[in-house]
């Protein structure tokens, strides 16, 4: 019998092959029920020590989840149900772009300063914003409100600072052995997106783009005599998928409220929210 959150048996045949292997020595807990204690925990915003005991130990759960957020098994998660719906012509490339806060649980305070080897930044994504201590996710989703990329900065970030860097994490494996889709048709985006640099950066890439210019930069243009960005009302309807697809991810109340100390481990939380969003649409 299914409990909730947990993966069906169609889910768990695509993520099982993604999953490494297991190494000699005694037995260890069932992958399956150690996946589906951690999507319990993300999606109830619980304490791993809260984790039902069906799921066996919840060191035993930490560990694994520390192990495939370090080693990359919840990227490989998330990209293979992208390449999976590619290849079902099932991704609509109008990406809309945009960024929302998360506030930081006064747990998520406390780590190491100068964070870790690898990719973990020094502030651990953490800063300070009118909210208080947060964290901002800057995401790209699909024309279906379902994320394609996403970075992590600390809260007190500006949105068009990360642009590029969401962008470029872009990666949709096709069919085939070519490489990766990583143009959108266009890129919808809301004012906060308006500067030349980002405009310029759509133009070299021959991404079509619908995003509104601030008040200040079309005075600029009138007063200069020049003629304002050209600007599709219909297409900017449909930005506010990217808002929709901010609630879904935060009904994983692990996103909602952020409780990881580092990075790493909250990009992996989101990750594994995001490759379930792709499983179960609306």
């Amino acid at each position: 019998m299914s409990r909730r959150y947990e993966l069906t048996d169609e889910e768990w045949e695509l993520l099982c092959p993604l999953l490494p292997a297991g190494s000699f020595g005694r037995p260890r807990a069932d992958d399956r029920t150690v996946l589906n204690g951690i999507v319990w925990k993300i999606r109830a915003g619980a304490a791993w020590r809260d984790v039902p005991a069906r799921y066996g130990s919840w060191q035993s759960l930490y560990t694994r989840f520390r192990r495939w957020a370090l080693d990359g098994t919840f990227a490989r998660m998330l990209a293979a149900v992208q390449a999976d719906r590619q290849a079902r012509a099932d991704v609509d490339w109008l990406v809309a772009v945009d960024s929302t806060l998360v506030r930081a649980h006064q747990h998520a305070a406390g780590a190491k300063k100068g964070g870790r080897a690898g990719d973990e930044p020094a502030d651990h994504a953490l800063g300070r914003s009118r909210g208080g201590l947060t964290t901002k996710l800057h995401l790209a989703c699909d024309g279906r409100g379902r994320p394609l990329a996403f970075v992590l900065t600390g809260g007190n970030r500006n949105d068009c600072t990360q642009f590029e860097q969401v962008m470029a994490r872009i990666r949709v494996p096709g069919p085939g052995p070519g490489r990766p889709r990583t143009r959108p048709a266009r890129v919808v985006a809301d004012k906060g997106y308006s500067s030349r640099s980002i405009r310029a950066y759509l133009r070299r890439r021959g991404i079509k783009h619908t995003i509104p210019e601030r008040i200040d930069q079309l005075n600029g243009r009138i007063r200069r005599g020049e003629r304002p960005c050209g600007f599709d009302k219909a297409h900017y309807r449909r930005r506010n998928v990217v808002e929709r697809c901010f609630n879904r991810l935060k009904h994983y109340r692990a996103i909602a409220t952020r409780y990881d100390k580092t990075a790493t481990s909250f990009e992996a939380v989101i990750t594994l929210a995001a490759t379930l969003l792709w499983l179960r649409p609306l």
